[in-house]
């Protein structure tokens, strides 16, 4: 719980040192094909493929799709961990042909061993929506977004991070589009969930911020852009001064 905790904080050095003792640990307890070493392996494998280390996280994938497959079955939920952080990795790299399929198998098991509105099906919703987006099929990404955002709005609490995550990915869809204030919504939405839940540091606070700020630009709010960004620098300012001159 303390590597995830980094990681969602973006520590990821901190994070990365927790994961690979634990990762150490279950190896020389558990055996080298235990799937509590596959769940170390995609945990590990994630942090590296959040900074984009994609290199070293793709033989940790799949590793950890190997280890799952062959101890609990190709249809067991936890094969889908692995095969959506490959799928997202391909995806990040382009390589679409080689993520969607991973997608479509990752959320065929979860519907069928979890259920249509498992919060694990939101997943490979999210990121086959995203996949089409790039590729410009939009009919084809809006219901699965829509989809994914249902189940997170139903299943999950106000302030969960996978939460904006949709939010902020739904924001890109009508930002896509044009449509411009359904895209302000979703993004500010977004980044107050990521402010309470992330920091205002973490680098998916500042990615939903940069995108709110751009589209303010684009829209002629130049004011309100200006308003959040100020916001965002005596927010830091105050920060900074809190450490050189903690209470003592």
């Amino acid at each position: 719980m303390t590597a995830w905790y980094l990681t969602e904080r973006g520590r990821y050095q901190e994070a990365e040192v927790l994961y690979r003792q634990a990762l150490h640990i279950r190896e020389q307890q558990l055996g080298l094909e235990h799937p509590d070493v596959a769940r170390s392996l995609y945990s590990l494998a994630n942090l590296y493929k959040e900074q984009g280390k994609y290199e070293q996280a793709e033989p940790l994938f799949q590793r950890a799709l190997r280890i799952n497959e062959q101890q609990l079955g190709t249809e067991h939920p936890h094969v889908s961990y692995p095969l959506n952080g490959l799928a997202n990795l391909y995806h990040e790299q382009g390589k679409y042909g080689e993520a969607e399929p991973l997608y479509q198998r990752a959320l065929r098991i979860d519907k069928q061993q979890l259920g249509m509105e498992h919060p694990e099906v939101a997943h490979p919703l999210t990121g086959l929506a995203n996949l089409y987006l790039e590729q410009g099929k939009y009919e084809e990404a809006e219901p699965l977004y829509q989809r994914a955002l249902r189940i997170r709005e139903q299943q999950l609490v106000p302030e969960h991070p996978d939460l904006a995550q949709t939010m902020h990915d739904l924001a890109r869809y009508w930002e896509a589009l044009g449509n411009s204030e359904e895209a302000r919504t979703l993004y500010t939405r977004a980044l107050t969930i990521r402010e309470q839940a992330l920091g205002t540091h973490h680098p998916k606070t500042a990615q939903t911020r940069t995108r709110l700020i751009a589209l303010l630009h684009a829209m002629g709010q130049h004011e309100d852009a200006a308003h959040l960004e100020a916001a965002h620098s005596e927010q830091r300012t105050h920060e900074e001064e809190q450490k050189a001159h903690p209470e003592e």
